[in-house]
């Protein structure tokens, strides 16, 4: 099963809602049910795929061992570095692995959604180490990682805001606005994908320059294929992510927005600020801020606007 391409996963998705707008609309927790409901859809997403889903087990056993290494040195005050840059070195080996065999066209430890699941299982560790998560359960720790609304392409979610969602009892008043959003949200990602998209992407296939043809001609064939190709991947991307927040809604999990009207941008630091929002800002919090940090402290470059610009090298 493909997740907001396939009608069948709209059939499940829509027969699923109905067991956690019953919780929602009765006041009770939505997340036990939702984890048993990631379950089977994860199950469905990896079903015919062997080597995804021992991939993604092997995934999961490690980046879970991971935390609760971590999480243990950081409660008992040992506090070891040593400890946690092996668990994060290990965390991030999965994708290494992938994509390193991907240049040689070997498909090694790689499954659908592996990049979001590994930003996800790394921001956790560094937030247990940066003393900002104190504890987190297995329980949640497992339904964070495996929700199945924004497991193969995201948005990104932060686990401290997860978590506060996910152990949340929703008034009746509350849970009926939020299933009015994931509806409409579901709706408007719809139109996006599966029209907007659809119409322009037959306009932005690679036109060969055609002699004979003036310059001015093939100019513009060439620059409507790449707006062309720009708004297509807009609302192809976009009207996922849409489709994505809109199934978090309705089980309870108000995941974040992922793209903020981008193309209003008036310059690229704004761009950057509105296009898929979850992993510039997760870039910007794990990478760039981190760098700087590191390197100001140490006093590695000799002035702060070569740390910002080599910080933005190793951010892109």
């Amino acid at each position: 099963m493909s997740f907001y391409s396939s009608a069948a996963f709209f059939v499940a998705l829509a027969i699923s809602v109905v067991p956690a707008a019953i919780l929602g609309l009765t006041g009770r927790r939505i997340a036990p049910y939702g984890f048993a409901a990631s379950c089977v859809f994860l199950g469905l997403l990896f079903w015919g795929d062997v080597q995804g889903a021992i991939a993604f087990g092997v995934f999961l056993a490690v980046s879970f061992a991971c935390m609760r290494i971590t999480l243990k040195s950081w409660k008992s005050g040992e506090k070891s570095l040593v400890k946690y840059r092996i668990c994060l070195a290990l965390t991030i080996a999965p994708l290494v692995i992938y994509k390193i065999g991907a240049v040689f066209d070997a498909n090694l430890l790689g499954f659908i959604g592996i990049s979001y699941l590994t930003f996800k299982a790394v921001q956790v560790l560094i937030e247990i180490r940066d003393g900002l998560i104190k504890d987190i359960g297995i329980a949640e720790y497992l339904y964070f990682i495996t929700f199945f609304a924004v497991f193969t392409s995201g948005p990104i979610d932060r686990s401290r805001r997860f978590c506060e969602d996910m152990n949340r009892r929703y008034s009746r008043e509350e849970y009926a606005d939020l299933l009015a959003k994931g509806a409409m949200l579901l709706l408007v990602g719809a139109v996006y994908f599966f029209a907007l998209a659809a119409v322009i992407r037959p306009y932005f296939a690679v036109q060969p320059l055609v002699a004979g043809y003036s310059a001015a001609h093939n100019l513009a064939l060439v620059t409507g294929s790449a707006y062309a190709y720009g708004g297509y991947l807009f609302f192809d991307f976009a009207g996922y992510s849409l489709m994505a927040m809109g199934a978090s809604y309705c089980f309870g999990i108000r995941t974040p927005r992922n793209f903020h009207a981008p193309f209003i941008s008036l310059d690229i630091k704004d761009f950057w600020n509105r296009w898929h929002m979850t992993l510039s800002f997760w870039l910007r919090d794990y990478v760039f801020m981190r760098f700087t940090k590191f390197s100001l402290k140490r006093k590695l470059l000799s002035s702060r606007l070569q740390t910002a610009c080599c910080g933005y090298i190793i951010n892109m």
